[in-house]
Parts: C-alpha cells; sequence; structure tokens
C-alpha cells in the first residue's frame, strides 16, 4: 500500500519540537545511522591557485540545494516517519508504546491510552446517536411534555437503564388499573357538581389530592356526565332536524303563493295541458309514461327539467303530474308557463278523480276515526324522545311520525292501475329524485313476468343505506309479523320504479297492501315504523324483479358521506331522508346535482329569493 506524503519546505531538518509527542521506539525501530563523515581537508594557503579554488568551491557549498522536509503517514494510522528528503530523522509511533526491555512495568510510556482509530470510531457512533436523541427530545418537547433533554431521553429511549424505579412504575399502573376496573363494576352515587371541562377536572384533582379509588370514581361520574350531556344534544339535534324537514321554506310558499294568483289573473296560466291535439298522447302505449304525485311545484320542475336533459329521445317522454287541490292552480300555472316541449305534460289533481274516497282509502278512514292515528302523526313529536334512545334510532321515530307518511298524495302509487286504465308500464318517481342519465332502457328490461323493477337495498358498498332487512322495517316481536315474515329477507326501494300495469291487474296487490294498513291500525300503529313501504313489501313479495343499483342511488337526505363519484354515475339520485336539497340543512356537497336545475332566471324564482342565502 502506498505511504502517504506530505511536504514541508519551510522546515529545517531535523525538528526535535515532535519529540514530546512520540513515545520511546525500541533501537530497531529506527533505521540505521549513517556514516561518519571524513575528517576534513588540510587547510591551504590564501595565495594559491589551490586556495583560490577551494574557496570558491567552499562558497558554492555553502549555499546548499534547498530540501524539503517530509511527512509519511502509514495506512494504518499507527505510525508517523518525518524526513528530511535524505534520511529519516524521526519515527513517531500512535498507540501504547511497545515495552523496552530496559523498561520497568510500571513505566509511564508504558501506559495505555486511546488510539485515534478508536476516537475516530467513537466520534462516529456518536455522530450517528445524537440526532436521534435530538429527534426523540424535540418530538417530545413539540407534545407539551415538560422535561429536560435527558429526563426525556430516559423516558423514551432507556428506562430500565438510566433508572431503576421501572418495577415500581409498573407496580403503580397495575394497582391504578385494578382501582379503575373495580370502580367501573360499581353504581356511581350522586357526587354533587362535576368538573365541566378537563381543566377542572385536573384542577380538582391537585387541590384535593384525591386517592386513587375517589380519583377513578370521579373520573367516571364526570364521563357519564358528559355522555349524557352529548346524547342530550344529539337527540335535540334530531329533534330539530325533523321539525326543519317538516316545515315549507319561505321562497317555496312565495312560489306557490305567486303561482296561484297568476293563475286566477292570467288566463295562459291556466290553459289546457296538454293542448286538445295531443291529448291521444296520453293513453299511447308507445311513449315512455312518468308519473309523479308531489305537492312541491319547485321539487317537480327539477324532476322533469332533469329527466328532459338527460333523455336522447325527450320527444317520446309524458309526464303525469298529479298534485292535491290546494297546490293544483299554483302546479299548472307552472307548466303552462315553462313549456317542456318536445316533452308531454299533464297535470291533474286528486280531486278529479271521483273515485278516490275515504272508502277507498284506508289511511283516509283512520284519520277520520282514529283519533290516535291523529295524534300520532300530529301530535307532539318530543314525546317520542326515550332516555335510551341512541340518536339515529330517535331519527328514524321522528321520520315515522311525519304526516307525509299519511298523505293521499304518498298512497297514490298503490292505486296506479286504476289511475291509468289504458297504460301498460309507467315510471313512477318521487318528487325529491335527480335524472342524469336516459331512462328509455328501464322500458325494455325484461321484467321476467314481475309487475315491478326495483333496486333492492340488502347490498352495496355504503353499509348504512344498502344494508337494510325486513328487520330493518317491520317489529319483529309482535306475532303476526314473526308468523309471516323472514327477518333477513332483502328489501327494495321505492322512488324509481317501473311498473307493468297490465300484469299488476291480475294480482290482489292493492287488496293485500290495504289489509295489511288496517291491521297496522288496529295493533296501535305497532307492526312497522315507516309508512307505505313496508306494507308494500309485504303486497309486492314475489312480484318484485331487481335491477342494476346503478340506475337508482339512495341516501343522498341522511348520508353525508356519499362518494361524489359515485353520485356522477347513478342514474337516478334520490335525497330520500330529511336533508332535502330545497332545504337549508341539506348537505352543501350534495346540493349542486338538484340545483342546478333549477330555472333560477325565472321571474317568480328570483322575486321568491329562491336559492338565496338568508
Amino acid at each position: 500500500m502506498a505511504i502517504q506524503r506530505m511536504q514541508f519546505p519551510f522546515f529545517p531538518a531535523p525538528l526535535p519540537s515532535f519529540a514530546f509527542v512520540a513515545n520511546a521506539l525500541p533501537p530497531s525501530d529506527f533505521p540505521a545511522q549513517p556514516p561518519p563523515r571524513p575528517p576534513p581537508p588540510p587547510p591551504l594557503s590564501h595565495n594559491s591557485p589551490a586556495a583560490s579554488a577551494t574557496s570558491t568551491a567552499g562558497a558554492a557549498a555553502a549555499q546548499p540545494a534547498e530540501k524539503k522536509m517530509q511527512l509519511r503517514i502509514s495506512p494504518s494510522m499507527r505510525s508517523i516517519t518525518i524526513s528530511n528528503g535524505v534520511v529519516d530523522s524521526m519515527k513517531l509511533r500512535v498507540g501504547p508504546a511497545l515495552p523496552h526491555a530496559h523498561q520497568p512495568p510500571h513505566h509511564p510510556s508504558s501506559t495505555p491510552f486511546f488510539s485515534y482509530r478508536s476516537l475516530f470510531y467513537f466520534v462516529l457512533f456518536c455522530a450517528c446517536l445524537l440526532p436521534f436523541v435530538f429527534i426523540r427530545t424535540a418530538l417530545v418537547t413539540l407534545e407539551g411534555l415538560e422535561c429536560s433533554s435527558l429526563d426525556c431521553f430516559k423516558r423514551h429511549i432507556g428506562p430500565n437503564i438510566f433508572s431503576k424505579s421501572n418495577g415500581n412504575s409498573k407496580k403503580l399502573v397495575k394497582e391504578l388499573y385494578e382501582v379503575l376496573h373495580n370502580v367501573d363494576k360499581e353504581k356511581v352515587q350522586n357526587l354533587g357538581k362535576l368538573p365541566d371541562t378537563f381543566h377542572e377536572f385536573m384542577s380538582e384533582m391537585k387541590t384535593n389530592k384525591y386517592d386513587a379509588r375517589t380519583f377513578a370514581v370521579r373520573l367516571k361520574a364526570t364521563m357519564e356526565n358528559m355522555n349524557k350531556e352529548i346524547k342530550r344534544s344529539r337527540l335535540s339535534e334530531q329533534l330539530f332536524k325533523h321539525y326543519a324537514a317538516s316545515a315549507i321554506p319561505r321562497g317555496i310558499h312565495c312560489l306557490s303563493l305567486r303561482l296561484t294568483d297568476e293563475y286566477s289573473s292570467n288566463a295562459h296560466a291556466r290553459k289546457q295541458l296538454p293542448p286538445p291535439e295531443l291529448l291521444p298522447i296520453l293513453s299511447d302505449n308507445s311513449y315512455h309514461h312518468f308519473v309523479l304525485a308531489t305537492d312541491n311545484i319547485l321539487a317537480a320542475s327539477v324532476v322533469v327539467s332533469s329527466a328532459i336533459q338527460s333523455s336522447e329521445h325527450p320527444e317520446r317522454m309524458v309526464f303525469h303530474i298529479i298534485t292535491d287541490k290546494k297546490t293544483y292552480p299554483g302546479m299548472h300555472s307552472w307548466f303552462a308557463l315553462n313549456p317542456v316541449s318536445p316533452a308531454v305534460i299533464e297535470v291533474k289533481s286528486v280531486h278529479q278523480f271521483g273515485w278516490l274516497t275515504r272508502e277507498n282509502v284506508p289511511v283516509l278512514e283512520a284519520m277520520e276515526n282514529h283519533h290516535f292515528v291523529r295524534s300520532h302523526y300530529h301530535g307532539n313529536r318530543a314525546s317520542a324522545v326515550s332516555g335510551g334512545d341512541n340518536p339515529r334510532a330517535f331519527a328514524s321515530k321522528l321520520q315515522a311520525r311525519s304526516p307525509m307518511y299519511i298523505s293521499l298524495l304518498n298512497h297514490l302509487r298503490i292505486f296506479l292501475p286504476e289511475l291509468f286504465p289504458n297504460l301498460d308500464k309507467v315510471l313512477f318517481l318521487d318528487d325529491d329524485v335527480v335524472i342524469q342519465r336516459d331512462l328509455s332502457p328501464l322500458w325494455e328490461i325484461n321484467l321476467q313476468g314481475k309487475i315491478m323493477g326495483a333496486v333492492e337495498t340488502c347490498k352495496g358498498d355504503d353499509k348504512w343505506v344498502m344494508t337494510k332487512r325486513f328487520r330493518t322495517y317491520f317489529n319483529f316481536s309482535h306475532p303476526l309479523i314473526v308468523a309471516n315474515l323472514d327477518p333477513d329477507e332483502c328489501p327494495w326501494a321505492f322512488g324509481m320504479n317501473i311498473f307493468d300495469l297490465s300484469a299488476w291487474r291480475k294480482t290482489n296487490i292493492r287488496e293485500t297492501f290495504h289489509y295489511w294498513v288496517k291491521e297496522n291500525i288496529k295493533s296501535g300503529l305497532t307492526l312497522w315504523k315507516f309508512g307505505t313501504l313496508p306494507p308494500a313489501l309485504i303486497a309486492f313479495r314475489g312480484y318484485v324483479h331487481p335491477i342494476d343499483p346503478a340506475w337508482h342511488m339512495l341516501g343522498l337526505g341522511y348520508q353525508e358521506n356519499t362518494k361524489l363519484d359515485n353520485v356522477r354515475k347513478a342514474a337516478v339520485i334520490h335525497y330520500n331522508g330529511q336533508c332535502k336539497p330545497w332545504l337549508d340543512i341539506g348537505f352543501k356537497h350534495l346540493k349542486p346535482f338538484w340545483t342546478k336545475h333549477v330555472n333560477v332566471s325565472n321571474d317568480f324564482v328570483r322575486h321568491c329569493h329562491i336559492l338565496e342565502p338568508l
């Protein structure tokens, strides 16, 4: 291996100043001494030519060529040699000295000490360790713990190395666990006023210096008290949300009033829908017929507008809108003043169907003759609160008590074969849906002899919306339900359903539906929670053909965590639930899918300040 060489031209040779660094070396480590110089020649006379020549040569010898000092370090870094370029003047050994034969065993030069190589490895080890210690200490500091660097290091790196009290710490933790476990089994008594915040709790602990058991009891009581407050707040939230969902927004109420006034004063608002020349289309089965039952003018306009914009053949679309008597003038005015050409639209009121009487609609008869039914749906909703209810169960109870479930419009779908005696197929839509794709292929689906095509709600990615079973809707503690239904049976959804009316007319579905509605009234409304879906689940058993879930996406009115990508891909999105898109409690990120179909340039919409912030 080559020897590293360093040259120092400015040093004279030899350098005795290095002597104190080196240890004594044995004679064998030094190079052989140079041969002795020959004696000088005899002096010459100053006048002789030889003397003159000798003098000249001596002057030249008095100025020899410049020699460079050299410093050579061995590859093992254990010896250093100093040379003047001709001979080695000094050789230094780095490390413990080798004992000489003439030195006593305890001579100072034989005392061991750290070598530079050991020092190098030690520095390298520290360079690797110190950044880790720094980072760990910084993390503890950022967490807000007050400790010195050494304390933090001991706490995180080596409690067993730096402290002998680890056994005691483990013992204390074990005792604390035992105390907490024992207190957890006990019933907490009334302890008076409890702290409201963690800061107050800690201040109380420090001030009173409680023992471990008292600390555990106070902690449990505080946590239980906070849980009660949280639950009470969530129940109140659900109650207020229910009131907000049941109310009519100011803008929508204004729109209905203005359009009703327009109906009475403007002949164009009263023109026949559809025009006389298009009346035969209303019963033409070569068209695609859509049925919508609603008293919400704005919602109806969104359903119709979104369906037409998404259709590849809008000229083949026929809309049948059925509303109640009070909403009919306003609904008629809207579609008379805002044509939907090339589609065809018909607006009718329930009072125009003379056979829709209380005798034919059991729910209307129940409202007339049973006080408890009126009290259940129009009484004090807050009475439904139970201390044992969780917020989600309470929300379900409130939704079941919504007056919409005893509305005649909500029961109209069971009368579709009678409402449209000349039609073979219709698509029934709720008023809280938005159509995003062409629905024409639904008329081409082979229902395989079934009455209805619907999306099942027991299969899907959303574990809240698409995990329903019959037990979700029915009270399986009632013997009548237990005897007739399977709790694990898969339900389906209303909101977007294709009906084969010609096949329906050959069944007794309507009679079965009414039978179960009457049984529920007799039982004091204890067979199921929600309005028309449970009796329909029973009446249509064996008559439902499952369709692809991509046709109908549910839950946008109560599932805030709905994935936007799935919303964009769905053919029909359904805002079922309390948080309707036209309400202030609607989910902000889901509203745009609905609001983009509102005609904000319409004079009535602008004057009623619809969709404008309060």
